[in-house]
Order: C-alpha cells, then structure tokens, then sequence
C-alpha cells in the first residue's frame, strides 16, 4: 500500500482519494459482477507486507510472525466514549458509527487495532463478524502505535464523507458503497497530543431488502504519519575535526 500514501499538505486528502479511486473502481466491477467483497487489505497494513502471491510456496527459512495477544476488556477507566447509535436504515449512519469505533483505540486497554475492529461487530455483516472474530493479528503494531502506547494514548477521529463521487455506482435498495476520510488525533494520559489514524476508508455495506444496512467489506488506504510523529534514532555526537598545527 505504500504506493498510495501521501503526507501532509492541502491536496492530502484528494491524493489519497485519487489513488484508492482507482484501485476502487475495479474492485466494484469485479464485486457487481461477480457478487462478491472487496478485497480486504488488513494484512498488509498489520506489517505483513504486500505483493506476494497467496499461491506462493513458502520457502523453508519463512518464520511464521507470532500472533499478536488481544487486549482487555474496556471499563470505566478508558478515555474512549461509548459506541455510537446508528440509524439501521441509513447506509451512511451505518458507516460512521462503524468508523468511529474502528479507529477509536485506547492504548492502555488495546494491544492492537484488531481489538478496536472487534468492538465493531454490531456493525458487520455475520460473515464479516465472524471473519474477524477468526483473525488472528500477526507481526508488528506499527510505529505509530508504538508512539502512542508510549503515552498512553487513546485516539479520536474526524470522519468526513466524500460526497457525489462518480466513481462509486449509486445505491441499491440492498448493495451502498462510501468512502470515508478518517482524520486522527492521540491523546496521551501524559499531556502529550500526535496525530492518530489517517487513511481513507471505502465501505461496501449490504442487507436484505427492508433489514439492517451492515458493513460486509472494507478497503484502506493509510497516510503516513509525519516523520515528527515517529519515534527517531538519537542523534549521533557531533565531532569537532582537530586543527592541524604548522
């Protein structure tokens, strides 16, 4: 996914829209035609790495990545607020509460964004509920997760929809398709304040005629956090070059 990610600057958002556009578009052709998902690229964002070949035959030094350990149980304690109520009805309502819940983690609590995904069950499709109460998180957390379990951070988001998108096809009475800019903010227990998650979101949401809208497929695309935000390697002692004496 690293070719889609953009930083900074006021054109962020329609780059990054750009570059899920058009991997997007194919993906809907393929999912009308076909009747089936999106492509879910979890796996590459967890630091799994893209562009293998699923037939691939792995190699004997491949060390599988050990599974990364869910977290604890939210409580009174956690910055975090409570769900969002969505309007069934409403494909757009659906999505947003989705949204909020997928990308609102509190690092005292989460071992990973898995533990936020599963607190968005209510929001999902049974195949999808059960598709992601089955996945195991391997590998790494990430950088940026690093930074913010350093403070003890949780993390609020700002959704904004992208609207009138010809590249999307219209709703159906039981097929709806929305993109979302997720905007984050990580508040640390200590004071501190970062960026939290950046990326844009496209939701296929489905349902029987006259039931609930739910999410069945998601497809992200990241930004990169601004290099401030990362955790950066000590700077190494200057050294003062000795005079040379005549």
């Amino acid at each position: 996914m690293s070719g889609y990610r953009t930083t900074g600057g006021d054109g962020r958002r329609t780059t990054v829209r750009k570059g899920i556009a058009t991997v997007l578009v194919t993906a809907v052709g393929a999912a009308v035609l076909a009747g089936c998902g999106l492509k879910d690229l979890r796996e590459e964002s967890d630091g799994a790495g893209g562009g293998t070949d699923p037939g691939q035959a792995a190699s004997d030094t491949f060390t599988p990545k050990a599974p990364v350990p869910g977290g604890k149980p939210l409580d009174g304690g956690s910055r975090l607020p409570a769900a969002p109520k969505a309007d069934d009805g409403d494909p757009t309502s659906v999505a947003r509460a989705w949204a909020t819940v997928a990308y609102g983690y509190d690092t005292a609590y989460d071992q990973g964004r898995q533990d936020a995904v599963l607190r968005t069950l209510p929001f999902l499709t049974t195949a999808r509920a059960s598709a992601e109460r089955e996945h195991v998180s391997a590998g790494g957390t990430g950088g940026d997760w690093n930074v913010w379990a350093g403070h003890r951070a949780w993390t609020t988001v700002r959704l904004t929809f992208e609207d009138g998108d010809d590249d999307l096809p219209p709703d159906t009475p039981v097929l709806a398709y929305r993109e979302i800019f997720v905007e984050g903010t990580a508040h640390g227990r200590d004071g501190w304040t970062g960026p939290g998650p950046r990326l844009m979101a496209s939701v296929k949401l489905t349902r029987t005629v006259g039931g609930p809208w739910r999410v069945a497929d998601v497809r992200v695309v990241e930004e990169a956090l601004p290099p401030a935000a990362r955790p950066s390697a000590p700077a190494s002692p200057s050294v003062t070059p000795p005079v040379r004496k005549n």
